[in-house]
């Protein structure tokens, strides 16, 4: 799949982001849309078949939505990026990382997969989704082209804290050998510094991330994901931010700030099966 033109983009963060008008939507990360050992989606709250308020794509079990219309959702996801099979995680806001390695795949895949904790997920076994939901908190994707190697990261204000970014750049070179300085990193739709309010930050936050706050209580979780990602050793130049704020486009996205009670919307991410003629965001044919 070549990179789509302007005319199948959007605006956003000061770039354009490929946008696939695929069976459900969504968008692609401008630095991995041509790249062709990886398939990914930034999915929206569009396409689905859930009724309000978790209309319409909403992907999980746990907000109140019923379990047959999420099902759906979530094969529909599956149905459009190809692969066989999605993996969540039990999201707790802390820094454990799930390993999922080809060559014990039958250990985990298939039936044999029992969802556990952990807030960050890294593979190389192809046809397989990882899968972060998210209405608000960050998903944050890094690929090793390299190493043909995939994380995908669920990094809210507390995951920002414990730095689970950097934690999964350090697995991803200490179980699969990855350069950092190699790695493509997206930091998808999530709070916004415009929206990012935390009022009892003296309590919530270490002193070490005040030089993020952007105004009296509000904070830049975006520049603290770059700077994180930047640490680990990630090259500025292979990190995108979205740069869009779910909060201030609920239309677009689920976000618990804007309406408590929602949905999650998803971000994906895995390496293509050889073969498959399926790239990312959807099939060959487009």
């Amino acid at each position: 799949m070549n990179t789509p033109g302007k005319e199948n983009q959007a605006r956003a963060g000061g770039e354009w982001l490929p946008v696939i008008k695929a069976d459900p939507p969504c968008y692609l990360f401008a630095n991995m849309a041509a790249a062709t050992g990886i398939r990914h989606g930034i999915f929206t709250r569009i396409g689905g078949g859930s009724a309000a308020p978790f209309h319409s794509l909403n992907v999980s079990l746990g907000v109140g939505d019923r379990q047959d219309s999420v099902n759906i959702n979530r094969n529909r996801i599956a149905s459009c990026l190809g692969v066989e099979q999605l993996i969540f995680s039990d999201q707790v806001h802390g820094d454990d990382i799930l390993i999922f390695k080809n060559q014990n795949r039958h250990a985990w895949s298939g039936t044999s997969y029992k969802k556990r904790a952990g807030d960050a997920m890294i593979t190389d076994s192809p046809g397989i989704g990882l899968a972060i939901q998210i209405a608000d908190c960050q998903a944050v994707v890094l690929y090793d082209p390299e190493q043909a190697v995939v994380a995908n990261i669920h990094a809210g204000w507390r995951g920002s804290i414990v730095n689970i970014i950097g934690k999964t750049v350090k697995a991803m070179t200490l179980e699969f050998g990855c350069d950092p300085a190699n790695m493509l990193a997206g930091v998808g739709p999530s709070l916004g510094p415009c929206c990012a309010e935390f009022v009892n930050y003296r309590e919530e936050i270490p002193e070490i991330f005040w030089p993020y706050k952007v105004s009296q209580d509000h904070f830049d979780f975006w520049s603290i994901s770059r700077d994180q990602l930047a640490n680990a050793g990630v090259p500025d130049e292979n990190i995108r931010i979205v740069g869009i704020c779910t909060r201030c486009h609920p239309d677009l996205f689920f976000s618990y700030r804007a309406e408590r009670i929602t949905g999650r919307f998803v971000v994906v991410a895995g390496l293509v099966q050889e073969g498959s003629g399926i790239k990312n965001g959807g099939s060959s044919s487009g």
